[in-house]
């Protein structure tokens, strides 16, 4: 492998990382350890994204958004950071459906209510740079939904953004639920997130800075990327509870108040056999 340094890390460390998230996603497998040095930039983290992306059989329908942690802002000087969302883990959940998601033994869990904004058409590529009201004009729906942030290394979210970039976002699949037609009247949603019965979160989202700022910033991060959003893309814009522990054979129920909810169960990992499921 090459010695050379790209942003501070050398290239042959990206490639260590990206191949061994890889490996150990497709396995359903967990990590003991960061696999080499958590990047110190997003320049870095992002170089190690788009490593794993490379190396994964399957195809991007989407992206989830999470915001940069305060502790960390110094240090990642983004609002928000991306990971791609692959199409074997993107599933539609029906009115009383509980909709089985993967978690992997040993790693980390987590379930998030977001709002999932659905794209309407090709972004420009050569758009580097988006407003929120710009990005409005792009939403084909508006969707209640979960997005399930699973990771061999159960310590990623405490390294860091670095490392959450790295292991392509902390994203393990969306959950898709009902679609709200009139979206442009509301401007926020209460959300509240059960485990197991028990109640562990409350939260609420504003729809434009929240959910379509979200969206602004993917379509601006993923074009400067080179990898300009495409229509029907689903883009998840955010936890709006908080980030929820969740071990396998656990049940979540995630109620968005007056619009519906979204009911989902952890189950063991196995291998990745991809597949679209759109």
């Amino acid at each position: 492998m090459s010695s050379a340094v790209l942003h501070g890390l050398p290239s042959d460390g990206a490639e260590m990382i990206a191949e061994q998230f890889v490996r150990a996603r497709l396995a359903g497998q967990s990590l003991p350890q960061f696999p080499g040095t958590v990047p110190t930039t997003l320049a870095d983290a992002y170089r190690c994204q788009e490593l794993a992306i490379e190396r994964f059989p399957d195809r991007i329908v989407g992206w989830k958004v999470a915001r940069v942690p305060p502790a960390f802002a110094q240090q990642f000087p983004e609002e928000r950071l991306v990971g791609p969302v692959f199409s074997r883990n993107l599933q539609i959940a029906h009115v009383g459906q509980i909709v089985d998601f993967p978690v992997i033994e040993g790693g980390f869990g987590a379930v998030e209510a977001e709002i999932v904004l659905r794209v309407n058409e090709d972004a420009p590529a050569h758009k580097k740079t988006w407003s929120i009201d710009e990005a409005a004009e792009l939403v084909r729906s508006f969707h209640l939904g979960v997005e399930t942030a699973v990771s061999p290394l159960a310590t990623l979210n405490d390294l860091g953004p670095g490392a959450v970039v790295s292991d392509l976002g902390n994203n393990w699949g969306v959950i898709v639920g009902a679609s709200i037609g009139e979206w442009r009247s509301i401007e926020e949603i209460v959300a509240l997130t059960f485990i197991d019965d028990g109640f562990v979160g409350r939260g609420t989202a504003f729809v434009r800075q929240g959910a379509l700022g979200a969206l602004a910033f993917a379509l601006s991060k993923c074009a400067q990327r080179g990898r300009p959003l495409r229509a029907g893309d689903y883009i998840s814009t955010g936890a709006i509870t908080g980030v929820h522990d969740i071990r396998n054979g656990q049940q979540s129920r995630l109620v968005f108040e007056g619009c519906g909810e979204v009911e989902c169960r952890a189950v063991r990992a196995g291998q990745y056999l991809p597949g679209a499921k759109r």
